[in-house]
């Protein structure tokens, strides 16, 4: 986590009139309690009204607020556009979460840059993308997040069938077309399958440890000695 986040996540783990102690935060944040101290002496250096001591706990007094979120015209179309392509070719759960991340944009922005937001005029139609198809990103999304090994029906550009069981590394999109990256147990090698092409698929209830020789890192390794640079 970058030290700017941590000091947002601090500064609204310490709202709402609550004692929490640097133990606390140094769990909650994955630091140590003297980075806790150095951070808290820092907000307090640049006016944040935070009180208390080390070894008793922190809080902050009433009436502190973030100010309002300032974005850039580029920014708040990027922001935007993304969100928009999530919702129309994302998962069911991706596309749940543009949308919400939309509103809670619109929210906070003040209302010259509300406007802005509202007026980006930049559009993914969906076309094509079944509820099944969405249902499978989100399946292959939890995968990775779990490292949990998945088991599927496939079918090759060829139309040749193979059963596979694979360790789901990402995933990517191509524009119309998603792709899962994994290491295929069949093969033992990276590959990529088009998620319109799998059918039956399920975890498996296994998970796979991480492995240099199996991570996403060393696929993108292998894939730029042979294309060039991957974005």
């Amino acid at each position: 986590m970058r030290r700017a986040d941590r000091l947002f996540q601090i500064v609204q783990y310490l709202r709402g009139g609550r004692l929490v102690t640097a133990a606390m935060l140094a769990e909650r944040l994955e630091v140590s309690e003297r980075t806790i101290y150095r951070d808290i002496a820092d907000l307090q250096s640049t006016g944040v009204p935070v009180d208390g001591e080390a070894g008793v706990g922190y809080v902050m007094r009433s009436g502190f607020d973030l100010p309002p979120l300032m974005f850039s015209h580029d920014e708040i179309v990027a922001l935007v556009a993304g969100a928009r392509i999530v919702r129309s070719w994302g998962g069911v759960a991706m596309a749940r979460a543009a949308e919400e991340a939309l509103v809670k944009i619109e929210a906070v922005l003040p209302d010259k840059e509300r406007m802005r937001a509202a007026n980006t005029q930049i559009f993914a139609p969906e076309m094509g993308m079944t509820d099944q198809t969405r249902q499978l990103i989100d399946v292959c999304e939890a995968a990775v997040d779990a490292r949990a090994i998945l088991s599927f029906g496939y079918r090759d550009e060829a139309g040749q069938a193979t059963s596979r069981s694979v360790q789901p590394l990402g995933l990517w999109f191509w524009g119309k077309v998603w792709t899962l990256l994994a290491w295929c147990e069949l093969r033992e090698d990276f590959r990529m399958f088009r998620i319109d092409r799998m059918a039956d698929v399920s975890p498996t209830g296994a998970t796979y440890r991480p492995a240099p020789e199996r991570s996403l890192a060393e696929c993108l390794r292998q894939m730029e000695a042979q294309y060039g640079p991957q974005r």
